[in-house]
């Protein structure tokens, strides 16, 4: 028996295990490599969802869509609201750093955000965030998908869903990148493995493994395509269910990719001196630059990771340390968006899992703290200059405007022109939206 039929006639496990070595040897660059593993992850152990019988759904995008991009900016463990975003001036709870007057009359950002303060009139804070999600990955877990974490179903991401309802803008480059992070965090769900995310450990080391490597040529490299198609043929021809064709399309996009001409959007080589101290040389300012050249060359949805927020003690000390690069980044991002003209097209979120304590502990430090929190948006059709709910004067809860997180997310949705009133299903036959519940924020807009 041959070497393609022997392999076309052993289950689907040991197909697996074989072609995901084949791909790292025999190409000589690995998929899974320029694709994180949860792309390929994702398409080999993919919840079998029964025969294909047409394409997936065309993308859906309402006239109304004010924002082609999405930059979502996150910081990892929960941004104190009243240090940042929501300060609380002569009361007990607001910390030893003075609030900082903006651009706009009338609000005010804490005092670690200077750089930032200048640019409010480009900006809406949410000041009225609240959750009932207290631990990190649960609230993670929601803030990422507006749904509950379970351990019988993986919900889709909000960036998947606005690659999966609005498409993508740019066929050769991924739709939805992180980076920063993101190989622990939720991506596609139960949508097909295409729709997950590419992670970027370092914004600085740029996508890795794109090029063929010395010693194999174009037609070599096509070749060794040929040959996994001719493979899989017939494989696929007798298993016609979603996860086998995810596993050949994740081959695709990789491939797809590397010979994108816009590679260049993950270079910040291509950046001037100047324009990457304007941001920060830190992981998080080379991450927001990369997220402008990845919307300057079509990415649709970009997320930038913050670790580092969980500040149980020291909080104060902490924040000298987190904020500078964070206010650095975000103020050159909103400058350097609005000067190019992508700001108006662009929506950027700054967001937390959830805020933390008024009162400060024997540690001097703030622990976590659902009930209250803030989220900024800027760009992307939003009117800037605004704050939209408020808490109690301490900072303790919403007394105006309560937002949940689908609401968030059903405003970030209906900014891409995303009914969120749509539903897709599981595969076990359960219907989906966007945000769940949630009530996009129109009045900001």
């Amino acid at each position: 028996m041959s070497l393609r039929n022997t392999i076309r006639s052993v289950d689907l496990d040991t197909r697996r295990t074989f072609l995901s070595g084949m791909a790292r040897s025999m190409f000589g660059v690995g998929a899974g490599a320029t694709f994180g593993p949860g792309l390929i992850a994702g398409a080999l152990n993919q919840a079998p969802q029964g025969p294909i019988t047409g394409q997936d759904p065309k993308p859906i995008v309402l006239g109304n869509a004010s924002a082609k991009h999405v930059i979502y900016l996150f910081m990892s463990g929960g941004m104190s609201h009243i240090d940042t975003l929501d300060p609380k001036p002569g009361q007990k709870t607001h910390g030893p750093k003075e609030a900082v007057a903006t651009n706009v009359d009338g609000i005010q950002l804490g005092g670690y955000l200077p750089k930032t303060a200048r640019h409010m009139d480009k900006c809406c804070i949410i000041s009225s965030m609240t959750s009932t999600q207290g631990a990190h990955e649960q609230a993670q877990y929601l803030m990422r998908t507006s749904y509950e974490k379970r351990g019988t179903i993986q919900h889709p991401s909000t960036g998947a869903w606005c690659n999966r309802m609005a498409g993508r803008h740019n066929d050769t480059l991924p739709g939805h990148v992180i980076v920063g992070g993101g190989s622990d965090t939720p991506g596609a769900g139960f949508f097909p493995a295409e729709f997950q995310p590419v992670p970027i450990g370092n914004a600085n080391d740029g996508l890795k493994n794109v090029a063929r490597p010395r010693g194999i040529s174009e037609s070599r490299f096509r070749r060794r395509l040929e040959l996994l198609q001719e493979l899989d043929e017939s494989f696929a021809a007798k298993h016609k269910q979603t996860s086998v064709s995810a596993y050949s399309k994740a081959y695709e996009e990789a491939v797809k990719v590397m010979r994108s001409s816009d590679l260049v959007a993950f270079d910040l080589n291509e950046e001037t001196e100047a324009m990457k101290q304007a941001y920060g040389t830190g992981s998080f300012g080379s991450g927001c630059l990369m997220a402008r050249r990845l919307v300057e060359h079509g990415v649709r949805y970009v997320e930038v990771m913050s670790g580092g927020w969980d500040t149980h003690a020291e909080n104060f000390e902490r924040l000298e340390d987190l904020t500078p690069q964070i206010d650095q980044g975000l103020s050159a991002l909103l400058a350097d968006l609005d000067a190019r003209g992508l700001l108006q097209d662009t929506l950027v979120v700054l967001a937390s899992e959830f805020g933390r304590t008024p009162d400060i502990d024997e540690d001097n430090g703030r622990n976590h703290y659902p009930k209250a929190f803030s989220t900024l948006l800027a760009g992307g059709g939003v009117r800037g200059g605004q704050r939209f709910g408020r808490t109690d004067k301490e900072g303790r809860e919403p007394d105006s405007e309560p937002t949940t997180i689908p609401d968030l997310n059903a405003t970030i949705a209906y900014a891409c022109g995303i009914p969120t009133d749509h539903k897709l299903y599981s595969p076990s036959g359960r219907p989906f939206q966007v945000a769940d519940k949630g009530m996009a924020i129109t009045e900001i807009f």
